[in-house]
């Protein structure tokens, strides 16, 4: 046999193919992932129904208490009907509306604010009352109809807050600059928080809703709403007072302007 030249070409080594081995999730992954989507189903609605059955069980006891025996049908029927007390309040509500915005009812009213306005102490919850109750349910209100942010407890830390209204009287007054009313609620109770006076030029008006804030604040940042405002605007990033402050004693440093968004806070 003739020895090989030692011309002849070598050929390359092969490439060894390492295949990728998937694993598939065990027996428990499928069964934990399957009973986490089924929370994430279910809950919502079941507590959403729960908490609609307690108001409607409360609602129901309470006119039950009060309602004579004659008049519930329970006492012809055996068993109680779940949601009559909540009609016969629907009613009741109804028709002391009506009542009120006739002339008699006017005249009853004007006559028993007159009495509770003699009282000392109930004089002040009644009109405080009547006064946030209009502001609430009223349909030409302003009050939470904007969510802002706000520099809250310190300058360089932003709050969410809903602007309730226009400063007025004499806390305009005593301030330099127009200022709005702005409700800063606590997590995640939304109900209960701190009522502050905000320089119109210090508030920053965001795209989300008001619902939409609501939802961020009562689940403490995990709920995220989407943001809404066009991309050329995603760009420009906010600056805290303190940045402002820092540049203004320091030009050199480059730090990005503040932008801020004026309220729209006129009555509709």
């Amino acid at each position: 046999m003739s020895a090989p030249s030692s011309g002849a070409r070598k050929r390359p080594p092969q490439k060894k193919t390492v295949r990728k081995v998937v694993r598939r999730p065990s027996l428990l992954a499928k069964l934990r992932s399957y009973f986490l989507a089924g929370i994430l189903v279910t809950a919502p609605g079941g507590l959403t129904l729960y908490v609609a059955w307690l108001f409607v069980t409360f609602v129901d006891g309470q006119v039950g208490a009060i309602l004579p025996p004659r008049y519930s049908p329970s006492t012809y029927l055996n068993f109680d009907i779940p949601g009559f007390g909540v009609l016969v309040l629907l009613v009741t509500l109804t028709a002391i509306g009506a009542l009120a915005a006739g002339l008699v009812g006017k005249l009853m009213l004007r006559w028993g604010e007159s009495i509770l306005n003699r009282m000392p102490v109930i004089r002040g919850i009644y009109s405080a009352l009547k006064q946030l109750f209009e502001t609430v349910l009223s349909n030409q209100s302003s009050a939470f109809r904007q969510c802002v942010l706000v520099e809250y407890p310190r300058r360089g830390i932003w709050a969410l807050g809903f602007i309730s209204g226009v400063t007025e009287g004499e806390v305009q007054d005593l301030t330099a600059e127009e200022v709005v009313n702005v409700f800063l609620p606590t997590t995640p109770n939304p109900t209960s928080g701190f009522l502050l006076f905000v320089p119109r030029s210090d508030v920053i008006v965001l795209s989300m809703t008001v619902e939409e804030g609501i939802k961020m604040v009562i689940s403490g940042g995990i709920v995220v709403p989407p943001d809404r405002r066009p991309k050329d605007v995603r760009k420009v990033k906010l600056a805290s007072a303190a940045v402002s402050e820092g540049k203004a004693l320091n030009p050199t440093a480059a730090s990005p302007r503040p932008h801020r968004a004026q309220t729209d806070t006129a009555e509709s």
